[in-house]
């Protein structure tokens, strides 16, 4: 019996040129590599070979959390409490809309981004309710609200299905879903990481359910801790099946994770090339999911920025007040400005594009000029490439 041929990035490459899909293997392989810049020029071929552009996106966006109580103890977690701590906090609906509507008045955002601790306190109403809230207060932004894992607990809250819970808040104005939650889908780390969440094919059947009621939404995959590069690639892999099945995923966000503050605070966080090597095996794994973003909430601002050549397409956005990775110890910004993420892409060779949650374009802007001398030096250039292929 033939043993079959352990893959190289040379022949991975013929398969993205040809754009033939990766197989388990080949994503083992990619994640092997110690070849960096060679993994990044790859990732941004299956990038270009899949129809993408110079173009990178933007969103002007609200991070909000309406409650930091929750019932699970994720190891990895440093931002849930439980109700009888002093910092532990439940904003009622209105305070919620109220705290939105404030900050509304000094930023421009288009889209609310909210997640949460999973409360045992609350009823389901509280969450229609807040949904409700919000889109009637600003009924042009777009609500990105809860996990799948928040979707899960809302049908034990309940009793309802998650087709009935999902159907009741997109009634009262639910846009999409995040794709926070995922963490590994591989049940040998969920387990040990997340005893108490929504398992791996919870959270995948959350998001079926939710593609079939027309109801978008993202995927991620929370890296660097206990997980092994075959977890990784299975994880992936999982992705990219349903995507198969729904074609509702818009984007793939890498998180890295986060030691401060929580039950893995041994472990070390991980590098800025294991960041890079992971977002673009992500790219040329995730042949169907149209977007990879690049957090830069997660990976730090300069890896971010350097990831749009890594196979990302996406910057996320001005976020305004983040607080989930801040409790583990992110040092990046709380919010980004648009002129500052205009300047990131653009540093970057990219041409910025401001957009709505779905991807809809609210704005191209136009690629930053290069200084005079710079240009004289691409011109000699261009003119001497030209003359070699005249002279042959």
């Amino acid at each position: 019996m033939a043993v079959a041929a352990i893959p190289t990035l040379e022949s991975i490459r013929e398969k993205v040129e040809a754009n033939e899909r990766l197989d388990f293997e080949d994503g083992l392989a990619l994640m092997e590599s110690d070849d960096l810049l060679a993994l990044g020029e790859l990732a941004d071929l299956a990038r270009r070979t899949r129809g993408g552009t110079d173009e990178v996106y933007f969103v002007q966006n609200l991070y909000l959390n309406q409650t930091n109580v929750c019932r699970v103890k994720c190891k990895f977690c440093a931002f849930a409490t439980t109700s009888k701590l002093p910092n532990a906090y439940t904003l009622s609906p209105q305070e919620l809309v109220d705290d939105a509507l404030a900050q509304r008045e000094a930023t421009g955002f288009t889209e609310i981004h909210m997640v949460n601790g999973e409360s045992p306190h609350v009823d389901f109403s509280w969450y229609v309710d807040t949904v409700r809230g919000l889109h009637e207060a600003m009924p042009d932004v777009h609500l990105k609200l809860y996990t799948a894992s928040e979707i899960h607990h809302m049908t034990t809250l309940s009793g309802l299905t998650h087709a009935q819970v999902l159907a009741e808040l997109k009634d009262a104005g639910l846009g999409s879903l995040p794709g926070g939650g995922a963490e590994i889908l591989h049940p040998d780390v969920r387990q040990r990481i997340a005893t108490d969440k929504a398992n791996g094919d919870e959270y995948l059947a959350v998001h079926r359910t939710a593609h079939q009621l027309g109801i978008p939404s993202n995927c991620t995959m929370l890296y660097g801790h206990i997980e092994t590069v075959e977890h990784r690639v299975d994880h992936l892999l999982r992705l990219r099946a349903l995507q198969d099945e729904t074609r509702g995923f818009q984007c793939f966000i890498p998180l890295a994770f986060h030691n401060e503050n929580n039950s893995l605070r041994k472990l070390p966080e991980p590098t800025a090339i294991d960041s890079l090597r992971t977002l673009a095996v992500s790219r040329l794994m995730l042949d169907n999911v149209p977007h990879i973003k690049a957090y830069w909430v997660s990976m730090g601002v300069a890896t971010a920025q350097t990831a749009l050549r890594f196979g990302a397409d996406d910057l996320d956005g001005t976020i305004v007040h983040e607080s989930i990775y801040h409790s583990a110890g992110s040092r990046v910004p709380m919010a980004l400005s648009r002129a500052e993420l205009v300047r990131l892409i653009r540093e970057a060779g990219r041409i910025p594009v401001e957009r709505d949650t779905t991807y809809g374009v609210v704005e191209e802007l136009p690629r930053a000029a290069l200084p005079e001398a710079a240009l004289k030096v691409k011109d000699r250039l261009s003119n001497k490439r030209a003359l070699d292929v005249m002279l042959g």
